[in-house]
């Protein structure tokens, strides 16, 4: 299959006041190569979709890039490890970083909700996959301290993730939240559905962490993958779908 004859994938920039020497981007599923319930562009391997197809979107993300420098893909396990060197077998981590040009960053996520991180010099990124389990888990302090730098210089972006509206969660998520930080209990409401469940505000859950660890810009959060056709959804899609791909690096 050419590439010449695919669509590029329809992007989403961060709306931050990044540095000029940050590129990122949140792809959409609305334009590609892949078919069915994984239309139309999926660059993950492991949710069954069309192996040629999903090469073709990861070679767009390439060329999206602009270089040859490789794309950081991670064995995401809903934890907390970050990873902050290229390695060319995806390595079991939830978040990566990047002190230089050496590779770009990137996590894939249908659902839980992708935090984007740069210094305000422009000389470091990273980016989380952050579901409940990651963000209980840490995972979000663990990026902020491998990127190697004082949590009041770096910036954060909110992507595209389930709202509260749509994430119902039981009652373990919420205590899960709450014995670590008790303002989390804010970040949860009953739900109008099952009693003993509550519907839980990732965004909201990302910047009490955010800001408990000293970040005072953060941005985004205003999505809704369950909601909007242009993403793919886990919970809309009764887990057959495919990935949005949120990518940070260096120009």
């Amino acid at each position: 299959m050419s590439d010449a004859l695919d669509l590029r994938p329809t992007l989403i920039r961060p709306d931050w006041p990044a540095p000029p020497s940050v590129a990122a981007c949140v792809t959409t599923r609305e334009t590609g190569p892949s078919q069915g319930r994984f239309a139309a562009f999926n660059p993950a391997q492991h949710v069954g979709d069309n192996a040629a197809h999903v090469a073709l979107c990861r070679r767009q993300l390439q060329k999206e890039v602009g270089d040859d420098r490789p794309l950081l893909w991670l064995d995401q396990a809903h934890g907390a490890r970050v990873q902050s060197e290229y390695l060319e077998t995806p390595p079991e981590a939830d978040a990566s970083v990047a002190l230089d040009r050496g590779h770009a960053c990137v996590v894939l996520t249908a659902d839980c909700l992708p935090v984007f991180f740069c210094d305000r010099d422009g000389q470091r990124v990273g980016v989380a996959h952050a579901g409940w389990r990651g963000l209980a888990g840490g995972v979000l302090e663990a990026t902020v301290a491998a990127m190697g730098a004082p949590p009041e210089s770096l910036m954060a972006w909110l992507g595209p993730a389930i709202s509260n509206a749509q994430f119902e969660v039981g009652r373990e998520v919420r205590e899960a939240f709450v014995a670590v930080q008790p303002d989390a209990a804010e970040a949860f409401v009953p739900s109008p559905y099952r009693l003993g469940h509550y519907m839980a505000d990732l965004y909201k859950l990302a910047r009490l962490r955010l800001e408990r660890l000293g970040l005072s810009h953060i941005s985004g959060g205003h999505f809704c993958t369950a909601c909007e056709s242009r993403f793919y959804s886990y919970r809309r899609d009764d887990g057959v779908t495919g990935r949005m791909a949120s990518m940070i690096w260096l120009r």
